[in-house]
């Protein structure tokens, strides 16, 4: 028998019959964070009227959500290791689905801000398990790379979905009809997935540390926190005291894992520069993303003045941009390189974000719609080659704490790019110069000018709303520059970071 025969035969023998179907679940579960992550930067102009909250109560409902997922991804990819990855997912998704109807029915910033904090645990043990099982799911690495671009391309999916249901929906419901399309899915996802989704653990998992737990959300909320607070109103005791502690919760938490026997998270695995280097990229790549495209919904409703469902149609090349570069993403890095596929995808989308420092009120879409096509093409490729880099890099048991790395680095990124590049257009925006009788509440957010200008006279609500308007494009475009920054260091970084990394090509036994 030939050793092309052989490879073949050992191939098939590990391609788990019904794979395919279980992967439709997955893509399920990924839709419905995504949906929800994008739903929710539509919806804030309506929130800002209803609850009235101030700008940086804004910010809270806005990052709460990424600021306790950050904290317990590592955790809770860590539980899906040792009870069983088919069961925390359906437990979580369970839990998000009952836990968006509060965010439905929030009725005030405070409850808010809590209902967003409650889905950030839930939300935490969605992502890692859908990565863990699908690398477990899938040994033939062709396959596991053609796997994750279908993940990938299912997240991109569900942000262009997300704004265009959510607009549809704000325009003939209240706000919180956009929290509710989570129960369908979420329905759908339980059911399904009972009888689909095999359970994968790993056989020798070691005790769940609640210390080790406890050190993980204090550290990675406490800096955080000190982060965002620091960008929107400078350094201050508490704010210190908030970082210091995040960071000794942090140094207390490694040290942990270095003299565990069976770690919650095995801290070798950043020894290789692979690995490491997969994650900085995901890091520098939501931060500089995150922010802009939070404020990118407020532009295109409260500074041009388009409707929420064709907000959310005008954000479509993105998301349309990498689906199809996720799809292709393994082909391209087998057939060129990990660091090239990588490095010039965040180079892309370092560029199309340059290109956004010269936009004003009225820019035309043909540009906006370029840029944002560039955006998506350069994030497919790169998310998609680092996932399975990440995946990569670990054995099978350890997938669920691996893959919450690479999806911490995604909501700590999320969380530092709203905090930062967010103050940023906050700050300038608070400065804005009004006509007499310009109301403070309209300097807390360009949402609340659009409220108060109802209640003034016509021709102070137009000179208002310009002022206002104008200020928010200023901090807008700073925000766009600093990211374009951010994103070209991490192509710089990627490219000698990711040198010699290739996917794999043989298949491995379960």
């Amino acid at each position: 028998m030939t050793r092309t025969s052989q490879s073949a035969q050992t191939a098939e023998a590990v391609k788990r019959p019904g794979r395919w179907l279980a992967l439709s679940v997955l893509v399920l579960a990924v839709l419905l964070v995504a949906v929800d992550a994008t739903v929710l930067g539509l919806a804030t102009p309506y929130i800002s009227e209803d609850l009235a909250p101030s700008g940086t109560q804004l910010l809270w409902i806005g990052d709460v959500y990424s600021f306790v997922i950050a904290g317990l991804l590592v955790s809770m990819g860590s539980l899906g290791d040792r009870i069983g990855r088919k069961r925390i997912l359906l437990v979580g998704a369970t839990a998000f689905g009952a836990i968006s109807v509060l965010n439905a029915y929030a009725s005030t910033p405070e409850l808010m801000i809590v209902a967003r904090a409650l889905l950030g645990v839930a939300g935490a043990t969605l992502m890692p398990a859908t990565l863990a099982l699908i690398r477990n799911l899938f040994h033939d690495p062709r396959e596991r790379s053609l796997a994750v671009g279908i993940w990938g391309a299912a997240a991109s999916a569900g942000a262009a979905v997300g704004p265009v249901v959510g607009g549809f929906l704000l325009e003939h419901f209240w706000w919180g009809s956009v929290f509710l399309i989570n129960l369908p899915v979420m329905a759908v996802l339980v059911v399904v997935g009972i009888k689909l989704l095999p359970e994968s653990r790993n056989p020798n998992p070691g005790p769940w540390d609640l210390l080790s737990v406890t050190l993980s959300l204090v550290g990675m909320v406490g800096v955080v926190y000190a982060v965002k607070e620091a960008a929107a109103h400078g350094f201050a005791w508490a704010t210190l005291a908030a970082g210091l502690l995040g960071a000794a919760a942090l140094y207390g938490f490694v040290r942990r894992q270095l003299t565990m026997p069976v770690p919650l998270l095995d801290m070798r695995l950043f020894r290789s520069r692979g690995f490491s280097g997969a994650v900085l990229a995901d890091l520098l790549t939501i931060l500089g993303l995150s922010g802009l495209v939070f404020f990118l919904s407020q532009y295109l409703q409260l500074v041009q003045g388009r409707r929420p469902f064709e907000a959310g149609l005008a954000e479509l090349p993105a998301a349309v941009g990498a689906v199809v570069a996720g799809l292709i993403a393994g082909r391209a890095a087998r057939r060129f390189s990990v660091r090239a596929v990588v490095s010039g995808g965040l180079a892309a989308v370092g560029l199309a974000l340059a290109a956004l420092t010269v936009i004003g009120q009225n820019t035309g879409y043909p540009l906006l719609g370029a840029v944002l096509l560039v955006v998506g093409v350069g994030a497919g490729f790169s998310f998609t080659v680092t996932a399975d880099v990440i995946l990569s890099s670990v054995p099978g048991e350890q997938a669920g704490a691996a893959s919450a790395v690479s999806e911490t680095a995604y909501e700590l990124g999320a969380a530092l790019g709203i905090a930062v590049l967010g103050s940023i257009v906050t700050g300038i925006y608070r400065d804005f110069t009004g006509p007499d009788g310009t109301p403070a509440a309209a300097h807390e957010s360009l949402g609340g000018a659009v409220e108060a200008a109802s209640d003034l006279p016509a021709h102070t609500a137009e000179a208002m709303l310009n002022a206002a308007r104008q200020a928010f494009v200023d901090g807008l475009t700073l925000a766009a520059g600093v990211g374009a920054a951010v994103l070209l260091a991490a192509a710089v970084a990627s490219w000698f970071l990711l040198r010699g990394q290739r996917l794999e090509d043989g298949v491995e036994h379960p």
